[in-house]
């Protein structure tokens, strides 16, 4: 199913292609969470017994794994790189491939501290074991960074001590070049991106393999295939491995998922998008707006912090040309940006996937996929909806009337009172929402909108019943949350435009006329005002009617 947007801007496409992004799993050992599991795969590995079970003998372990990394890697002259805190360590990666032939295997490791599992043993005066406390502690990681011939480059994210907890960072990109070399389909790619496809109908088809069920034995076998003769390896030998009964589990973390345009012409797509950007942003009235100009690379930010605060819209344009659209939703991020010369991204991203409530483990990773489809597809038809307004015949009319839901009669909308627009452009700015909107949410948005603290959950809830009466809003079945229908975004986006863009500024424009000296930044926007000022001056003037305030 194609979305509005896309089908909107086909005819200037050369191709177009979803794919999942950056995928990130937790590896995780079942039995070695909890205090009885930990000690009873420490009794297997030691032959039934836990005398050698204390601090000194776990940070032991910790010392082992250190030791043989660097000696390994020294052998086989492999490099092994201490890393800061605020170091970005997939550029540290990027940069060692760009300057560097790899082939098969590992090629890099990268040290840094990071939370981790850490077990504490207490025991009695009479050497028994009293308690083994579960704590957190900044502890060496050991980035792993392999070259897959399947998956290309997979990163293994590995705690020193036991149970030696994992993260594996792959990326679907990756994947589908590797299987469109093999299967002879020419490309170009630049980064995360394919800029240039021979054949796309045949390259979307072999991304669209990475949202099957099938994906799920892939990434099991891609991660078996290293993480214990790779990694695991320096914490625990093969032999020490099966003699305790070490097997890792796997749940699925982040995902990212894009949607892909290639434009023929890369002047005609930022002409597109930035158009939409200048009319969006402005009907998605978010709290924090930021444009960069002319800059080379990213603005510094302290770890951990993010371009804007949640639920906000960043703009940014370095010197290659990258407009960047975001909008976030708690732990959903939602993006439109330009990818090199000819592409146009869409992105899905969830940074915990526990929020998506359909389970975390590997089997769930065709449906955890599958709601982020669903949200780009969302997402980028009420970009459209939003960007490109519509007014029905009549509606001015019958918004005012009252109508009916079941047996309740609800009043009409009069979008001449303030809380009124107050709470469509809420709306409208709560329609990208992923997952809908509650009535606290739209409570919430009114108040950020009108920095009025009286309007209350229970006006809100009101306003919403008004609001479904005229079939503006929906909320299905016996859900809590409401959705703004395609048609609906539409109808809401011209109204709002209407009132505050059309008649407003004509109408003030036509009481005060504007200062002798033409404005440094003069748009084709302006000048239309100014010819509709013009013409509105003559009108009034024919029809007797005072302008003066």
């Amino acid at each position: 199913m194609v979305d509005e947007f896309t089908e909107r801007y086909r005819d200037l496409l050369t191709g177009c292609y979803d794919c999942v992004d950056r995928i990130v799993l937790n590896a995780y050992f079942p039995m070695g969470h909890n205090p009885g599991g930990f000690r009873v795969w420490w009794r297997q590995w030691h032959d039934d017994g836990d005398e050698s079970l204390d601090n000194a003998h776990l940070m032991r372990l910790a010392g082992r794994f250190a030791r043989r990394v660097r000696a390994w890697a020294e052998a086989n002259a492999v490099p092994v790189i201490a890393c800061k805190a605020d170091e970005r360590k997939h550029r540290i990666a990027e940069d060692y491939l760009r300057e560097h032939p790899v082939g098969v295997g590992v090629f890099l490791v990268l040290v840094a501290r990071a939370p981790a599992t850490v077990w504490k043993v207490t025991r009695t005066s009479s050497g028994v074991i009293r308690n083994l406390d579960k704590t957190r502690q900044f502890v060496n990681h050991y980035s792993f960074h392999i070259m897959d011939p399947a998956f290309g480059h997979i990163t293994i994210k590995m705690s020193g001590h036991p149970p030696f907890p994992a993260q594996v960072i792959l990326n679907g990109h990756e994947y589908v070049a590797c299987q469109a070399q093999a299967a002879g389909i020419g490309f170009t790619k630049e980064g995360n991106c394919f800029t240039r496809i021979s054949d796309p109908e045949r390259l979307a088809q072999v991304a669209d393999t990475l949202s099957q069920p099938g994906t799920v034995g892939r990434l099991s076998q891609v991660i078996d295939r290293w993480i214990y003769t790779a990694c695991l390896c320096f914490g625990l030998d093969l032999e020490e491995q099966r003699r305790g009964g070490f097997g890792y589990g796997y749940s699925v973390y982040q995902v990212e998922y894009s949607r892909n345009l290639i434009f023929a012409s890369g002047a005609v797509m930022e002409r597109a998008f930035d158009t939409v950007v200048d009319r969006t942003r402005a009907r998605l009235d978010v709290p924090t707006l930021r444009t960069l100009f002319g800059v080379g690379h990213r603005p510094h930010r302290p770890a951990g912090a993010d371009l804007s605060p949640r639920q906000a819209v960043v703009i940014e344009r370095p010197k290659w040309n990258l407009t960047l659209f975001k909008v976030h939703f708690g732990l959903l991020t939602l993006k439109g940006y330009t990818k090199g010369e000819h592409v146009l991204r869409f992105e899905a991203i969830v940074h915990n996937t526990r929020t998506l409530r359909v389970g975390r483990v590997l089997e769930k990773f065709p449906a955890i996929v599958g709601r982020l489809a669903g949200m780009v597809d969302r997402f980028t038809t009420m970009l459209d909806c939003v960007d490109v307004a519509f007014l029905p015949d009549g509606i001015l009319e019958q918004l005012p009337t009252p109508s009916q839901i079941g047996a309740t009669r609800v009043g009409g909308v009069d979008v001449n009172k303030a809380r009124t627009r107050a709470v469509l452009s809420a709306v409208l700015a709560l329609a990208v929402a992923p997952e809908g909107f509650t009535v606290a949410d739209l409570a919430g948005k009114v108040q950020a909108l009108t920095g009025q603290t009286g309007y209350t959950v229970r006006q809100a809830g009101y306003d919403l019943r008004k609001l479904r009466g005229k079939h503006l809003v929906d909320k299905p079945g016996r859900t809590r949350r409401y959705h703004v229908p395609e048609q609906a975004a539409r109808t809401i986006a011209a109204l709002i435009t209407l009132r505050e863009h059309v008649i407003a500024p004509i109408l003030a424009g036509v009481r005060r006329p504007g200062p002798g000296g033409a404005p440094k930044t003069h748009t084709r926007i302006d000048r239309d005002y100014e010819h509709l000022r013009d013409g509105m001056r003559t009108l009034l003037h024919d029809l007797a009617l005072e302008t003066a305030a």
